[in-house]
This record gives structure tokens, C-alpha cells and sequence, in this order.
């Protein structure tokens, strides 16, 4: 997410050259958010599937997605509440960053579920072995 985060700002929309911080202090700050904001996504999708409201037998990774996008959602409300955008462009500047945080958070909930996945097949082969 911080990476996709960085192409997009820096690269895409050129926001990072109106920083009115360092580059370096953005770039730590905004990793630890990043750092916290996937720890969240960790801890949701796992109490997701200790309560069973999510199953992983079927569509696993498409509902990793859509926590993920509904984080995006309160990521961004967060961000807009608080004031932390780079610059006021207008409605048509607040519609793009909600869908590309929309974007980018359903992109940090399938590398979760997938890195969920992983981690069950790898304990599985491990209990396998020790059969």
C-alpha cells in the first residue's frame, strides 16, 4: 500500500512536490500510517474469520478485497475530517482520492488474504510433514 501510495503521489498526481514537510519526514510518517493502517486490516480479516462472518472456503480473497475497500472508505473520511490532504482542488480532487483509497486499501486486503492463505497452507504442509 505505501509503495502504490508513493507511485501514485509522487509519480501520477506530482503531489509530493507541494510537501510542505520534508521528504523524509512525509516518507516516515506516512510508512507508519501505512504500518498501522495494515495492522488493522490484519486484525479485522482474523476476527472476521474467528466470528465465521467470512468463510474461507469460498471467495477468500474477494472478501479481503472488500473489507479492505471499506477501510479505504474510513481511512479517507478520517483523512478528509482531519484535514491531512496535500492540496483543496474541488469535488472532482475528493471523489478521485476516495476511489483511489478505496483502491489502494482492497489491494492491502488481498495481499492480506492472501498472506492469510499462505500462512494456513504453510502450517498445513508443516503438520503434514510431522505426520
Amino acid at each position: 500500500m505505501f509503495g502504490i501510495s508513493a507511485l501514485w503521489h509522487g509519480w501520477a498526481l506530482t503531489d509530493l512536490s507541494e510537501l510542505k514537510v520534508n521528504l523524509s519526514t512525509y516518507l516516515l510518517l506516512s510508512g507508519s500510517a501505512y504500518l498501522i493502517i495494515a495492522l488493522g486490516l490484519v486484525l479485522l480479516v482474523r476476527l472476521c474469520i474467528i466470528r465465521e462472518w467470512i468463510s474461507l472456503k469460498w471467495g477468500f480473497p474477494w472478501k479481503g478485497m472488500a473489507i479492505g475497500a471499506v477501510s479505504g472508505i474510513l481511512v479517507y473520511l478520517v483523512i478528509l475530517l482531519s484535514g491531512l490532504s496535500f492540496a483543496n482542488h474541488g469535488f472532482q480532487h475528493v471523489v478521485v482520492d476516495l476511489l483511489w483509497q478505496v483502491v489502494e486499501q482492497a489491494v492491502g486486503g488481498l495481499m492480506v488474504s492472501l498472506g492469510i492463505i499462505y500462512d494456513l497452507h504453510r502450517s498445513f504442509m508443516e503438520t503434514e510433514q510431522a505426520q
